[in-house]
C-alpha cells in the first residue's frame, strides 16, 4: 500500500480507537454511579456495563499494541494475543447475551418454554456472565496453543527451511484455528437467531395491530423498534469484525499489505 492511504488508515484507526475508548469509558462511570445510588443494576444494564468494559479494554490493547509495534518496541506477532483473544471472545458472548435478553423480554411468543426463559433470564444474568468468562478462557487455551505453534513455525523456518514451517502451519490451520473460530461462531449464531426472532415477533405484532385496528405507536411496537435499531448496528459491526478476523487469519498476504486497513475494520 502506498504511503498516503497508509497514513489515512493509521489516523483513522487511532481516532476511532480513542473515540471508542472515550465512549465506553463514559458509559462505565454512569453505570457505576447508578449502581452506587441504588446498590443494584437492571439485568440489561449489567450486561451493557460488562460489554462496555470489555470494549474499552479491547480498543486500549489494540491501540497500545499498534503503538508499540510501530515504534519497534516489540514484534507485531501476537504480542497481546492471549488478552486480545480473551476479550474478543468475551465481547462476542456479551453481545449475544444482550441480544438474547432483548429477545426474551420484548418478543411476544406464546410458547411455554419461551415464557419460562422470559421469567428466568433476569435471574440468570450473573451465571451467563460467569459462563462467558469460562468459555472465553477455553478459547484462550486454544489460542495460546496455536500461538506457540506459530512461534515454533517461525523458528523452524529460520533453521530448517520452509518445508517444516509449512507443515506446522498446516497443523495450526486444521487443528487449532477451527476451534477458535467455532468458539466465536457460536455466540455469533446465537446473536443472529435472537435478532431474527425479534424481527418475527415484531412482524406478528404489527399484523395483530392491523387486524384489531390498534395504534401502531403502542409500547410493545416501540420496544421492538428500539431494540431492533440497536441490534441492527451491532449486526453490521459484529459481521464486519468476525469476517475481518477470518480473512486476516486465512489470507496472511492481505494482512501484510493492508495491515492498517484491516485494523480499521477490525
Amino acid at each position: 500500500m502506498s504511503p498516503s492511504p497508509t497514513l489515512i488508515f493509521k489516523v483513522t484507526f487511532f481516532l476511532e480507537s480513542l473515540v471508542a475508548m472515550l465512549q465506553n469509558g463514559f458509559i462505565l462511570p454512569m453505570m457505576s454511579g447508578e449502581w452506587a445510588c441504588s446498590r443494584t443494576l437492571p439485568s440489561s444494564d449489567m450486561i451493557a456495563a460488562c460489554l462496555a468494559a470489555s470494549q474499552f479494554c479491547l480498543h486500549g490493547m489494540a491501540l497500545l499494541n499498534n503503538l508499540m509495534a510501530s515504534s519497534g518496541f516489540c514484534s507485531k506477532i501476537y504480542y497481546f494475543s492471549i488478552p486480545w483473544d480473551f476479550i474478543t471472545s468475551l465481547s462476542f458472548w456479551l453481545t449475544a447475551w444482550l441480544a438474547v435478553f432483548y429477545c426474551t423480554k420484548i418478543s411476544l411468543f406464546s410458547h411455554l418454554v419461551f415464557f419460562w426463559i422470559k421469567w428466568r433470564i433476569s435471574r440468570l444474568v450473573l451465571q451467563l456472565l460467569l459462563g462467558s468468562l469460562i468459555l472465553s478462557g477455553l478459547t484462550v487455551i486454544s489460542s495460546a496453543a496455536g500461538n506457540t505453534i506459530l512461534a515454533q513455525m517461525m523458528a523452524a523456518k529460520s533453521s530448517h527451511g520452509n518445508a517444516l514451517a509449512g507443515s506446522i502451519h498446516a497443523v495450526y490451520l486444521h487443528c487449532f484455528l477451527p476451534h477458535v473460530i467455532l468458539m466465536r461462531l457460536v455466540p455469533f449464531l446465537l446473536f443472529l437467531v435472537s435478532t431474527f426472532s425479534l424481527m418475527v415477533s415484531l412482524r406478528r405484532h404489527l399484523g395483530q395491530i392491523q387486524d384489531h385496528r390498534l395504534s401502531p405507536r403502542d409500547p410493545s411496537t416501540w420496544a421492538h423498534t428500539m431494540a431492533l435499531k440497536s441490534l441492527a448496528f451491532f449486526l453490521i459491526f459484529y459481521t464486519l469484525h468476525f469476517l475481518s478476523l477470518v480473512i486476516i487469519v486465512y489470507i496472511p498476504a492481505f494482512q501484510k499489505h493492508w495491515h492498517w486497513a484491516c485494523e480499521v475494520v477490525t
